[in-house]
């Protein structure tokens, strides 16, 4: 007879803050936000930042008195710091098990079934995973198991909420798994967003049992597929896999604040052809090419004093691509088209989509050739600058970027990329 199976979900606490303490401890037990891309908006908050009632995505402005009566320590986001950590982070897990999955920068999946040493004890496993990642890299983590990857993610959420726990829950014991669904309410399921949440309150499901108990045919009929599958994985009934190879992202979008506003086409278009330059990097990365393309442009929506204005643009490519500036081009074309001058930008971006691999057939287009033939002429190029870039970061770019970069967003309280830069190492006194 198989071993039943044994999923872990691995999620570090408060990752972003938990990575600034780990190189300044001085600040374990104080409150500690990390902020946005231009220090605007909170996206990390220490347990004593959120029992001040400060919520996720709130501007700084908005919150800065509370900040002050409570000497809240602000952290820009250190994006380099907390990729490195991460990696760090799941290369411990990898000890543990043959299978993870790298769910998102502070999440990770293990398959622990048939693991011998877990199988006599899974509680006291988990608390060496725990153990084994503090040792490793200094980040706290809490462990959640069960037989389906939804109640791993679920008792990974009891261990956070409750002391007790030690922070390693283990759900395979089905008279546990209905004591804890009784109290735990349905918003809390993994997948289960604010709208389904609502409707499913409205029809009596308030409870993650409530869910767990209902029929997943009529609750197929009644909302989708996923919710339906979201209730056999509440049961104990495997229908999600691990995926231990990333898929290829469907979109990529790449978007910031400015520093200051913008009013000037150019400099509109410079910040836009840097954005357009960074997304195509990443669609070479996972090698696909796209075939659509959206700006937008906007005014602060913080600000209703000043006139406000935002406008998008798409326009599907003949050819799909992955050429920097071809996506350049198309984008300075339709920002032509929504530009309008007399307001104070605050914010652009770029989305590519309609993503494919790059080895995929490309249709003909007017002139009879296919697609991906098109692009194939520039890839040596692109594959080139790539190379040269990520050996020496930054070193080629195009021209359309421009050399005044002034309205990139500041990032006034950054730490140090302490595992990255030999010039920014921790030094320690004795």
């Amino acid at each position: 007879m198989p071993p039943q199976r044994l999923i872990a979900l691995v999620d570090a606490n408060n990752f972003y803050v938990s990575c600034e303490r780990v190189f300044r401890p001085d600040l374990i037990g104080k409150p500690v936000a990390v902020l946005s891309n231009g220090d605007g908006c909170i996206v990390a908050r220490s347990a004593e930042v959120k029992k001040l009632g400060i919520k996720m995505g709130v501007p700084l402005f908005q919150i800065q008195q509370l900040v002050n009566q409570h000497q809240i320590k602000l952290f820009s986001s250190n994006y380099t710091l907390y990729a490195d950590m991460s990696a760090r982070f799941m290369s411990t897990l990898e000890e543990f098990s043959p299978n993870l999955e790298v769910y998102s920068i502070d999440e990770g999946f293990l398959d622990l079934t048939g693991v011998y040493q877990c199988s006599k004890d899974p509680i006291a496993y988990g608390q060496r995973i725990r153990k084994a990642v503090v040792r490793t890299t200094g980040i706290p983590v809490c462990v959640g198991m069960g037989p389906t990857k939804t109640l791993a993610k679920l008792a990974n959420f009891a261990a956070k909420k409750w002391q007790k726990t030690e922070g390693v829950l283990d759900l395979s014991d089905p008279v546990r798994r209905e004591k804890l669904m009784r109290i735990v309410p349905v918003g809390e399921v993994w997948g289960i967003g604010s709208r389904t949440t609502a409707k499913l309150n409205q029809l009596g499901i308030n409870t993650v049992w409530d869910l767990a108990t209902q029929p997943s045919k009529r609750i197929q009929a009644q909302f989708n597929v996923v919710v339906a599958r979201t209730v056999m994985e509440l049961n104990g009934i495997s229908c999600l896999e691990l995926e231990e190879i990333a898929p290829d992202k469907k979109q990529i979008v790449c978007s910031r604040s400015f520093s200051r506003r913008l009013t000037e086409y150019g400099e509109l278009a410079q910040a836009m052809a840097e954005f357009c330059s960074r997304a195509a990097e990443k669609l070479r990365r996972q090698q696909s090419v796209a075939g659509c393309i959206t700006i937008f442009i906007r005014t602060s929506p913080f600000n209703p004093q000043e006139p406000q204005y935002q406008r998008s643009a798409s326009i599907k490519l003949d050819a799909a691509t992955q050429d920097t500036r071809t996506i350049i081009a198309m984008a300075n074309h339709m920002l032509k088209q929504i530009f309008r001058p007399g307001y104070n930008y605050q914010k652009c971006g770029v989305q590519l989509s309609h993503i494919q691999p790059e080895t995929m057939p490309g249709q003909s287009n007017l002139f009879g050739f296919a697609d991906t033939h098109l692009s194939m002429e520039n890839r040596p190029l692109m594959k080139t600058v790539d190379q040269i870039n990520r050996r020496f970061p930054k070193a080629i770019s195009l021209a359309a970027t421009g050399f005044d970069k002034s309205w990139k967003p500041k990032a006034g309280r950054i730490s140090q990329r302490y595992t990255t830069d030999w010039r920014e190492l921790l030094n320690v006194k004795i």
